[in-house]
């Protein structure tokens, strides 16, 4: 029996968010028939986290390309959103990009999404649709430049 999917905000067409992943979720996303994994953690965040040199094992040998751009609400910065952002450009769809909780990966997905003009509430609105919260995504983009 295929292992269920972990919890998924659909953000926008190919792009989801996710919490923490684990080995059995993220073989589940590959039955599910994701192509690319963005890891938004850094590693050592939580006790008995899963490493990202093993996850990125793991999704390589499943077929699921992955990225990992470790982030934190203090060290966020301009090249983590472009790096995120041309990653999305790139990466083969559908893509789950995660963190602990899913927040920090939406807020890259809103920063990335703000750069092509669209409204910071719109895009905060959205995130509270699938019970993420990103209000201070205006003052983390002021942060920002």
């Amino acid at each position: 029996m295929p292992s269920p999917l972990p919890p998924l905000a659909e953000l926008a067409p190919g792009l989801s968010a996710a919490g923490k992943l684990d080995r059995a979720d993220i073989e589940a996303l590959a039955q599910a028939g994701v192509r690319t994994i963005i890891n938004n953690r850094p590693d050592g965040e939580d006790p008995g986290q899963l490493p990202a040199a093993d996850a990125r094992r793991l999704a390589e040998s499943l077929g699921i390309a992955y990225h990992h751009i470790p982030v934190t609400a203090v060290t966020l910065s301009r090249a983590d959103v472009d790096a995120f952002a041309a990653t999305l450009k790139s990466a083969p769809q559908p893509v789950v990009a995660h963190c602990r909780s899913g927040t920090r990966s939406t807020l890259l997905w809103a920063l990335a999404r703000l750069r092509e003009g669209a409204d910071p509430f719109a895009l905060i609105n959205q995130a509270a649709r699938h019970g993420i919260d990103i209000a201070s995504l205006p003052a983390v983009a002021a942060r920002l430049g």
